[in-house]
């Protein structure tokens, strides 16, 4: 029997996740396909011919593997996964402009096609792509077909933490269309993307325009009011004084509105006055810095999995649930671990007032125990020259384009390419490339092992021996980017009967007394000594694993409240501003 959420139970075929996906660049023009399409599961190559026959339905954008998608079948590679679905425009949302469809992630490599046109198509699973459809559109009823493939980890493609024999911690593969898939119409020229840049420090917000042509009326509000004003010509950066600056915190998560205006189309997104940084505090021990100030990151490994929606958060306000209970416990910051969120995720980080620090996802081949487990019980690290991967160049340009996709996502602090040696290659120097890309953010260039001497923060993961602040001098910010794992199984709100954590517990007491301990004894004596961020691991349970906060079902706190935000709190005592 399939675990569901309290979201899932209440989950509504005809209205999944009906918000507007894109909160950072919003137009009124929208028209949202998620709900039943067909499907179809064939062997073969992805450019097949299409099934003659579907084999049932399949709501999106839940995966064919979730519960929550009605269907409950493994795409396999050499497969592909057929989706199928009949759209009638509403009237006058094709007059004029152009439409665009979007997909915000299909897992992993698919074609899009309309009435059998093909009208684009997309390699990699974590991140959005739209195609224009103007062209092969006709009136009345219009068909719509994706065709998916996905090796998992049988590629180098990124995959996260999925693999085809899931265990411990790699988890149940998912495939397909996960995430929201809309319509929108468009006047041309139209506004394409808009990066907005805050210089706190100068008062001012750095505003492009990316458009084809023409220039744009752009307005900032600040509680209703505007604030500035400027005309600003497409592609062309140009810096927006704000007066009275009211900077961004995770205390006080003030957001600035946008709204811009190029030739007939209008958009709104918003901004928040904020920067990251290193540096040294009183005393001249390396920190990390919000908004000039030594800021202490508590934070929580956050993996973004549910027992229903696999990838797919079952609602908006399930994400909106997890945000804000640790957000009540004390926690500023959550690492979304090798995971891409939706953007709504991102936008109630941003306005709820929680730190973010994203990795990259993985890919790269098989890995060999050795590097990726290894180092998880006797320390040791390998340089850059003996590390091999395929598909560098496809992690390049994922990294690229995965900093283009967040660059306006106020909340967004740390980058962290690479996590315990997982198809990591040349870190060094992809940590120099991503610092130039981003110059805004700061850099964990290897989390855990392997490290190269390389970024911003020194990072460390402690499981299986005592947590120590280094000796040996570092000029960058010491961070226990992963640690804890405490484990307790809840019964009844378990995956299956299988137990993975770093250290198990057979009573709520006993894991709230460990708790308070590793944190009396261990975590916080070392913040004075350097210690500027922590990871506690985890948020939730995830299948195997039973070291979550909560359970894998978001129903049961492990350890009391008070308890939690006491421990962050002696954490973040005269460390924040």
């Amino acid at each position: 029997m399939s675990m569901l959420t309290r979201w899932g139970r209440a989950l509504d075929p005809e209205a999944v996740l009906p918000e507007y996906p894109r909160p950072q660049l919003v137009r009124d023009s929208y028209l949202n396909l998620n709900g039943h399409w067909d499907y179809a599961i064939t062997g073969g190559i992805t450019g097949g011919e299409e099934p003659g026959t579907y084999d049932g339905r399949i709501v999106v954008p839940f995966s064919p593997e979730a519960p929550l998608s009605g269907v409950g079948r493994r795409l396999l590679p050499g497969q592909t996964l057929w989706y199928r679905r009949a759209v009638t425009l509403p009237d006058g949302f094709g007059d004029g402009g152009r439409v665009l469809l979007h997909f915000g992630a299909v897992d992993q490599t698919c074609r899009v096609l309309v009435n059998g046109v093909e009208t684009g198509s997309h390699v990699g699973g974590y991140l959005p792509f739209s195609c224009d459809v103007t062209d092969a559109l006709r009136d009345g009823e219009n068909v719509l077909t994706v065709a998916v493939r996905d090796d998992t980890d049988t590629g180098h493609h990124a995959r996260g933490k999925q693999k085809l024999e899931r265990g411990g911690i790699w988890y149940s593969p998912q495939s397909g269309i996960w995430q929201t898939v809309w319509a929108e119409r468009v006047p041309d020229p139209h506004v394409e993307r808009l990066t907005l840049t805050p210089h706190l420090a100068d008062s001012c917000v750095e505003v492009t325009v990316h458009a084809a042509a023409g220039e744009a009326r752009v307005e900032i509000l600040a509680a209703g009011s505007v604030v500035a004003r400027a005309t600003v010509p497409a592609g062309r950066p140009v810096r927006v004084p704000i007066p009275d600056v009211r900077p961004w915190t995770p205390e006080d998560p003030f957001l600035y509105d946008v709204t811009v205006e190029l030739g007939a189309d209008r958009v709104t997104s918003y901004v928040g006055m904020r920067s990251y940084g290193i540096g040294p505090d009183a005393d001249g021990v390396p920190r990390l810095l919000l908004n000039g100030r030594p800021y202490f990151h508590a934070g929580v490994l956050d993996q973004g999995y549910w027992p229903d929606g696999l990838y797919t958060p079952p609602s908006d306000e399930a994400m909106i649930h997890d945000i804000a209970t640790m957000k009540r416990l004390g926690f500023t910051m959550l690492r979304k671990h090798i995971k891409i969120e939706p953007m709504r995720w991102y936008h109630h980080c941003d306005r709820l007032g929680m730190l973010v620090w994203q990795d990259l996802v993985n890919g790269g081949g098989r890995y060999h125990p050795l590097l990726v487990t290894a180092p998880a019980i006797v320390p040791f690290h390998l340089p850059d020259r003996l590390f091999r991967r395929p598909g560098r160049e496809r992690f390049r340009a994922e990294l690229r384009e995965t900093v283009e996709h967040l660059r306006n996502v106020v909340s967004l602090a740390v980058w962290v390419p690479f996590n315990e040696g997982w198809g990591q290659f040349d870190a060094a120097g992809v940590a120099a490339e991503l610092a130039a890309f981003d110059p805004t953010r700061t850099v964990d260039h290897a989390s855990g092992w392997h490290d190269q001497g390389a970024g911003d923060l020194r990072s460390l993961h402690v499981y299986f021996r005592r947590f120590r602040v280094p000796r040996r001098r570092d000029r960058r910010v010491l961070v226990l980017s992963e640690y804890g794992g405490y484990g307790l199984r809840v019964d009844g709100h378990t995956f299956n009967d299988r137990a993975f954590g770093y250290r198990r517990y057979d009573t709520p007491d006993r894991l709230g007394a460990a708790f308070a301990r590793l944190h009396a004894d261990q975590i916080a004596p070392a913040v004075p000594r350097g210690l500027s961020a922590t990871v506690y691991t985890q948020l939730s349970d995830v299948e195997d694993e039973l070291n979550g906060l909560l359970t894998y079902d978001r129903e049961v706190m492990k350890l009391p409240e008070d308890l939690v935000r006491a421990v962050n709190r002696r954490l973040t005592l005269n460390r924040n501003p």
